[in-house]
């Protein structure tokens, strides 16, 4: 589907949220985004497109993935885009598109277990930021566990495993 500016935009970056269990060596790896079955398993019912950026943790990120974040955003007809993204670097990227100063609403989450495993955040995160993408002025936004955080007023408590505000 071709986005429009009524089209939710979603673009995958990888993340704890994408990684799959290969069962052959046990470790976690990126195989494709989750997200088409997850959208198909929401029965989400706006208009949306899906485009993968790059599947990688979030640590291995550079400058120059983060641009392509930026330019996908910026290149998409859509006004609304949600970003599944590694919680490590979460708030480095929506640095990035908060100072891009974008006409649109920009929505990243991610998930402190991978969607495949039993107890993981991912599906509802994924879910807050469906909504909040839809409901929330144009900004840069992060949404986790429940809560929305601008992009510059958020920081990943990783004692806690939780975002806060700052």
């Amino acid at each position: 589907m071709t986005a429009s500016s009524q089209t939710i935009h979603f673009i995958a970056t990888g993340g704890t949220f994408e990684k799959h269990y290969n069962e052959l060596n046990g470790e976690l790896v990126f195989v494709q985004t989750h997200l088409p079955a997850m959208l198909e398993r929401a029965r989400v019912t706006v208009p949306y497109s899906c485009q993968t950026v790059c599947l990688m943790d979030s640590l291995d990120m550079q400058d120059s993935h983060r641009l392509k974040i930026r330019d996908a955003c910026r290149d998409t007809a859509a006004s609304q885009i949600v970003i599944v993204h590694g919680t490590d670097t979460m708030q480095e990227t929506a640095g990035v598109l908060g100072k891009a100063g974008m006409d649109k609403t920009v929505v990243l989450t991610g998930a402190m277990v991978p969607y495949e495993f039993e107890g993981s955040d991912a599906f509802f995160n994924f879910g807050a930021a469906v909504s909040a993408v839809q409901l929330l002025p144009k900004g840069v936004y992060i949404v986790m566990n429940g809560r929305v955080f601008d992009w510059n007023h958020v920081k990943k408590n990783r004692q806690i495993g939780k975002f806060e505000a700052v």
